[in-house]
């Protein structure tokens, strides 16, 4: 959700911070600020918008001989996006900067109010800057250690003490902050890639810890005593930012499938024997938000159905408070492009709590999940720009997939282990032929941008596919849309459908396909439009609207997915919608 970057050194701090807010812009924000000190002096600017507005403000003032100073893209929380609510927020001799959200904010400000304080902005951190200038004493850590006592929620805080122009100060507790080391200049933000073309060196904080930032050194503490912290070195590869010739990042990114899923899976498939083995697992819990979540039920779907493993797929924020039972050998299978979802890390820290392995599905390889989790598998998606997840997505599935393929080979139900390795080996020419049906996809949006009401259908594992489907059309187009299981129609859903209601019906798996047909038929019959999506050997006994090749069951969900990424991307173009930023959407929710 929201980003901070805070450095101290001999570089223009200006440049520094605007650079890192830059490389944030694909978390989502709708507002940001810098501030600096110097010789006891504070400046703050701050925009509403897009960081260009904040640029314009910027080119007007002498601000290059500043070289310490903090900043902030928001997503709107507790109170608009407005000049008020916007970061850094200054209360008397504190300035500071805040990812996360506090959750005992309203006791908290009516306590203060009772003191006779008055609020400038509807924001919780307000009420952090508030009581971290009413505690401050010399021992500025003893300052800030007891507000941290005080606040219950996450929090990674950047802080400029305005006695104090030679440090900065930073917090961390349950959302995501590293400290990247230079030489004769430090920087902090809420991701590596906001800082990691100035250095490779990163610490990482535990949760809890406080650090105190000068140009030449890093001294953290832990319940106020020093604590000695690796210094990783980390090469994090250039991330490509430019659309290379395509309208919009999510369009390149789906363009880029083939290419990430080769890189994703080669490593495994030249030895098959990387795929961890999770045969001594009597049950597997997929835990994940969002997309992640509908791959994750792909992936069950193929672990009970070909692998004969009992599997739960639950969504992150109910699993890390409900009562899980772990009465068998149970392994927690964790999905998170970013590594840095909250409600993703809790579940996680949960299940080890109960004395379980953890395994993480993860794109960043620096991330807290990835950390922390006790196995991992890396996709190799690179940097996703676009906030809606395609190729990320696509790599989860195959992932879970293979690890489907691998369980059912070491439980020894599928044999011929050769032929299935030759099919994933030519998925990303087979996701390629699939791209190139880009024209239909385009004709199908045509036909449904005007509409308000979009339903997807299917069984079993079509049943999971529609859900990404449904979820990937109302992010990006913002029309009403929604996914249901075929067998569901009768029990209430039939009776929204009307005259002209597009119903996708997704049909792969040939054990249940007449089913689902039927509930086309009798969708059709009262007046849906229908858009049969479908296999060509299924195909040739139904008048399906478009139809991909017949492959084996593990891979084919991998050749609906563009096809759906494609409609939905169309569609919204063809609504004037801000594609690669949806309304009121962050790419990496780092607050429950």
């Amino acid at each position: 959700m929201c980003g901070i970057v805070g450095y101290i050194g001999n570089k223009s701090a200006k440049e520094v911070l605007l650079s890192g807010l830059k490389n944030l812009e694909y978390r989502g924000y709708d507002s940001s600020g810098l501030a600096f000190l110097q010789n006891g002096k504070i400046e703050i600017i701050k925009s509403v918008g897009k960081i260009s507005n904040l640029e314009k403000k910027l080119e007007s003032m002498e601000l290059d001989d500043y070289t310490m100073g903090i900043a902030h893209t928001r997503w709107a929380t507790h109170g608009g996006a407005t000049l008020l609510n916007a970061h850094p927020h200054q209360v008397g001799d504190i300035t500071l900067v805040h990812n996360g959200i506090i959750e005992n904010v309203d006791v908290l400000k009516e306590e203060l109010k009772h003191e006779g304080i008055c609020f400038q902005s509807e924001t919780d951190t307000e009420v952090i800057a508030v009581l971290l200038n009413k505690y401050l004493e010399k021992d500025v850590l003893k300052s800030i250690n007891q507000v941290m006592n005080k606040l219950k929620g996450s929090f990674a805080l950047g802080i400029i003490v305005k006695s104090q122009d030679h440090r900065l100060y930073v917090v961390k507790k349950d959302s995501p902050l590293v400290i990247g080391v230079g030489e004769g200049e430090t920087f902090f933000a809420s991701d590596i890639t906001a800082i990691n073309t100035y250095t490779n060196d990163f610490i990482f904080l535990d949760e809890g810890e406080i650090a105190e930032i000068t140009k030449e050194d890093v001294i953290v503490y832990s319940n106020l005593h020093k604590v000695e912290k690796k210094v990783n070195t980390i090469h994090v590869e250039a991330q490509d930012k430019d659309k290379n010739g395509f309208e919009h990042f999510m369009l390149k990114e789906i363009y880029e499938e083939p290419s990430v899923l080769e890189n994703t899976l080669k490593k495994y498939l030249d030895d098959f024997k990387q795929v961890p083995n999770l045969s001594k697992y009597e049950e597997i819990h997929i835990v994940a938000c969002g997309s992640a979540m509908y791959a994750g039920m792909i992936g069950k779907t193929l672990l009970e159905e070909e692998a004969n493993t009992k599997s739960i797929v639950e969504v992150a924020s109910e699993y890390r408070y409900k009562k899980n039972i772990y009465n068998v050998k149970t392994l927690v299978i964790l999905v998170s492009q970013s590594g840095e979802t909250a409600d993703t890390i809790a579940a996680l820290r949960k299940a080890k709590e109960n004395g379980q392995d953890t395994l993480a599905v993860v794109n960043v390889k620096t991330s807290t999940i990835a950390r922390e989790a006790d196995q991992c598998i890396f996709i190799e998606a690179g940097e996703e720009i676009a906030v809606a997840t395609t190729k990320a997505y696509m790599l989860q599935v195959a992932v879970l997939s293979l690890l489907a393929l691998k369980l059912s080979y070491d439980k020894k139900i599928v044999t011929d282990i050769d032929s299935y390795l030759s099919d994933f080996k030519k998925i990303p020419g087979f996701v390629k032929n699939v791209i190139d049906k880009e024209s239909i996809c385009q004709k199908i949006a045509k036909e449904i941008y005007r509409c308000e009401d979009v339903f997807f259908i299917g069984r079993k594992i079509d049943y999971a596919i529609c859900l990404e489907g449904s979820l990937k059309l109302k992010e990006v187009s913002y029309i009403h849309s929604e996914a249901y299981q075929a067998g569901e129609l009768k029990h209430g859903t039939i009776s929204l459908i009307e005259k002209g209601t597009p119903v996708f019906g997704i049909i792969t798996d040939k054990t249940i396909a007449e089913k689902t047909i039927s509930n086309i038929i009798e969708v059709t019959a009262r007046g849906a439009k229908k858009i049969l999506i479908t296999t060509d050997d299924l195909n040739q006994s139904m008048d399906g609207d478009l139809s991909v090749a017949t492959i084996n069951q593990f891979l084919q969900p991998l050749l609906i997915v563009p096809i759906l990424q494609l409609i939905a991307y169309h569609t919204a173009k063809l609504r004037n919608c801000d594609i690669d930023k949806p309304k009121n959407l962050a790419k990496s929710v780092t607050v429950e």
